[in-house]
């Protein structure tokens, strides 16, 4: 798999992708991850990949010309499967669009800033719009990092314990059962008994209750949504 990701501010990138199982990926060449500086591709001569919005608004827009531009070079290279904008008004990314787009070989993230992008290129060039959340950022380089993040876990060898990721929380629509390691007893506090016990069919089914019962104290939504399907 290939992710290109643009963005005005790289610098804001560096940390996520060179540490943890993003690193490892990278490493072990189950991922490429390639950043491109939005400004290295403007015409203006003072480097500016901004300017203020027609209509008065307040704020800074990131013009169309050096995305445009950006995009063509990488397009002309090869064929991309998504074109991504992260967007605040973009659909709520979830697990299930971690999934798919873990199954993708190229994609580009474009990354928002200022008060966002012309709107000519969400039009003219993006496949897909994605927010993390119902509240504002700085910029789109911290939603580029979390889906790229949740993408790469989820490709073959990514972590040592593929199972691992197939029971983590929003796989099957429901929150992960709660977790202990040792110590069997801490501060008076004990790991459940079914989860000593070796008995795999009993853990199974204790794990199964407490992920429902998670899911309906704190998720109703996704609670009542698995009641509606079963």
């Amino acid at each position: 798999m290939r992710i290109d990701i643009i963005s005005a501010v790289p610098a804001l990138l560096e940390g996520p992708l060179n540490h943890s199982i993003v690193k490892r990926a990278r490493d072990k060449e189950l991922v490429e991850i390639h950043v491109h500086d939005l400004r290295d591709y403007t015409e203006n001569k003072h480097k500016k990949v901004d300017d203020y919005p027609y209509g008065g608004d307040a704020g800074m827009v990131l013009t169309p010309q050096p995305i445009f531009s950006c995009i063509e070079h990488l397009t002309a290279q090869r064929s991309y499967d998504e074109l991504i904008f992260t967007a605040a008004d973009g659909k709520v990314f979830d697990q299930g669009d971690a999934n798919e787009l873990s199954l993708k070989t190229n994609i580009i993230i474009l990354c928002g800033h200022y008060k966002g992008v012309d709107q000519r290129v969400r039009e003219a060039l993006i496949t897909k719009e994605f927010s993390i959340g119902d509240f504002v950022l700085s910029g789109g380089e911290l939603p580029a990092m979390v889906i790229t993040d949740a993408i790469v876990r989820l490709l073959p060898g990514a972590i040592g314990d593929a199972e691992s990721a197939l029971k983590d929380s929003f796989q099957d629509g429901m929150l992960e059962a709660p977790v202990y390691t040792r110590p069997a007893s801490f501060k008076g506090m004990d790991v459940p008994e079914v989860l000593r016990s070796g008995n795999f069919k009993k853990i199974e089914a204790w794990q199964q209750e407490q992920s429902l019962k998670r899911t309906k104290e704190r998720r109703p939504d996704l609670y009542n949504q698995i009641k509606k399907e079963y």
